[in-house]
């Protein structure tokens, strides 16, 4: 494609700014904030991102809460960066990176950003796909990440390759009735719980552990996957993970204050980088 270029435009009318598909709905509580941050300020901070398709017209590319502030506050024009010569591709990957580098999204979100972002940057970049010489010796055989992906959005936006990871998984694993449904959940819709649903197989368990997540009949996937197997009379499936975990904390549990010191020095570079994972988790939207 050719390079895109940015018009000398400066200032468009809030009613010639269409809005177009967006990945997200505008969220009431992100509107408020920017008015209440535009009216101490005196300006908005940052311009709006638009699109000037061939037939004219100006389609929105990033800045979708900015835009509905413009409108509430009786803006007749707004501050603005006007893009031509671009994909439709090119268009989603700003509308998606400037979410996930600005805004407070929620885990929900940030999982499906990630997913589509990764969809698009391997097929803007077809060499940076799983099968790449040295990519398989980095994951398993059932792992189609995208190891240059994920290093550079780690990167990109201050994460933990393992965060991105996760929240990839979890991202692809949902359609659009799964992702309708957990937005209408009474508890916000955590990490862990995307972890939980994007390890389920059987769509029709997935579909239960969804609405009972939407309609509060389950305080968390994992409560919800539980109640789905009593309720089928299925056995527990054994958690491999947590047959690990057990085996560590037995053998911890078991070992000398001498042998935990030694254990410690050994292993305090990877314990550290863990702690620092966890940590960013904990802290992340």
């Amino acid at each position: 494609m050719k390079q895109p270029t940015l018009m000398q435009i400066d200032q468009l009318p809030v009613a010639q700014i269409e809005h177009g598909s967006r990945l997200r709905p505008v969220s009431e509580a992100a509107v408020e904030s920017l008015i209440a941050s535009i009216n101490e300020l005196g300006v908005m901070k940052d311009a709006i991102h638009v699109r000037k398709r061939k037939d004219g017209r100006f389609v929105l590319i990033a800045g979708a809460h900015r835009l509905e502030a413009a409108r509430r506050l009786g803006w007749a024009e707004v501050p603005v960066k006007v893009w031509t010569d671009i994909t439709d591709d090119w268009a989603r990957l700003m509308e998606i990176d400037d979410n996930i580098a600005g805004a407070e999204l929620s885990p929900l979100d940030t999982a499906l950003f990630l997913a589509e972002r990764k969809r698009l940057y391997e097929k803007l970049h077809p060499e940076a796909r799983r099968g790449l010489a040295g990519a398989v010796a980095r994951w398993d055989a059932t792992d189609t990440m995208s190891v240059a992906f994920t290093t550079a959005t780690a990167e990109k936006f201050s994460m933990t390759d393992r965060h991105v990871r996760r929240l990839i998984a979890a991202g692809e694993r949902l359609d659009p009735r799964d992702v309708q449904l957990l937005r209408k959940a009474p508890r916000p819709v955590t990490l862990k719980d995307l972890g939980e649903i994007a390890k389920i197989g059987e769509p029709a368990e997935r579909y239960d552990v969804v609405e009972a997540l939407a309609e509060g009949h389950a305080k968390s996937a994992s409560e919800a996957r539980r109640k789905w197997r009593e309720a089928k009379g299925a056995t527990p499936v054994s958690d491999p993970v947590e047959t690990e975990l057990k085996a560590l904390l037995t053998a911890w549990k078991r070992a000398s204050k001498v042998a935990r010191r030694r254990f410690v020095a050994a292993a305090g570079g990877e314990l550290q980088r863990l702690l620092d994972d966890e940590a960013k988790m904990r802290g992340a939207p």
